[in-house]
């Protein structure tokens, strides 16, 4: 299996060519187009109960697509996501990854799709009490409103909460005011996510809740 990411970083599309035989595993809605020879089947995103745990408190669709070659010759299947930004890939073999939803796209075969207890802090932020976790072999493609911040942590970290993306899965999540309740409630932060542990995290370089925000005045 070959992959290319073009068109980055603002409008980044996910280009996977199958040798006869492969197949890659995709979000509800993220195709753009495939070759004639590339057979679509619609499946439970991780199993039954698990995509009704992710749909009701996660946030995520219900349903995955496996594109598989059924020819004799390579074809091609592009993959997006409906935000404007850049598409990332993370290798499994560095170890299980979480996800906050919207964010995933795509993965190979060996990359094992589950769910993990976000706890009642993720909850009120608005982010579901379940995360999409991956662990196993292969690999994951999320997408990001904006571009892509990788940053390794040891201790305390504080992050607005619409930036946060992907985190490893011992990083725990506790949702507290950015200041005190006047600063709070003045300096346009309200409530932040104080991250605690060892590991990788990735956010997002802008926030869709901001733009919601820019725009609904010019709305009215």
């Amino acid at each position: 299996m070959k992959y290319e990411i073009r068109y980055k970083p603002a409008f980044a599309c996910l280009f996977v060519t199958l040798e006869p035989g492969e197949q890659v595993t995709a979000e509800s809605g993220a195709m753009v187009s495939m070759d004639g020879g590339i057979l679509m089947k619609t499946e439970f995103s991780g199993g039954f109960f698990p995509a009704i745990l992710r749909r009701l408190f996660g946030g995520e669709s219900l349903f995955v697509n496996v594109y598989r070659n059924t020819s004799q010759r390579p074809q091609t299947v592009i993959l997006t996501q409906s935000m404007v930004g850049d598409i990332h890939r993370i290798d499994l073999s560095q170890g299980p990854i979480c996800f906050q939803p919207g964010a995933y796209i795509a993965h190979t075969p060996g990359a094992k799709m589950g769910i993990r207890w976000a706890g009642f802090a993720s909850w009120f932020a608005g982010e579901g009490l379940f995360k999409l976790q991956f662990t196993g072999s292969g690999r994951v493609f999320y997408g990001c409103y904006g571009g892509i911040i990788e940053k390794h942590i040891k201790g305390e970290f504080i992050v607005d909460n619409s930036h946060l993306v992907a985190y490893d899965p011992g990083i725990t999540m506790n949702i507290r005011m950015s200041g005190g309740l006047f600063g709070s409630l003045t300096s346009g932060e309200g409530l932040v996510n104080k991250l605690k542990g060892r590991g990788r995290i990735y956010l997002q370089s802008r926030s869709v809740s901001g733009l919601v925000g820019f725009l609904r005045p010019k709305c009215r």
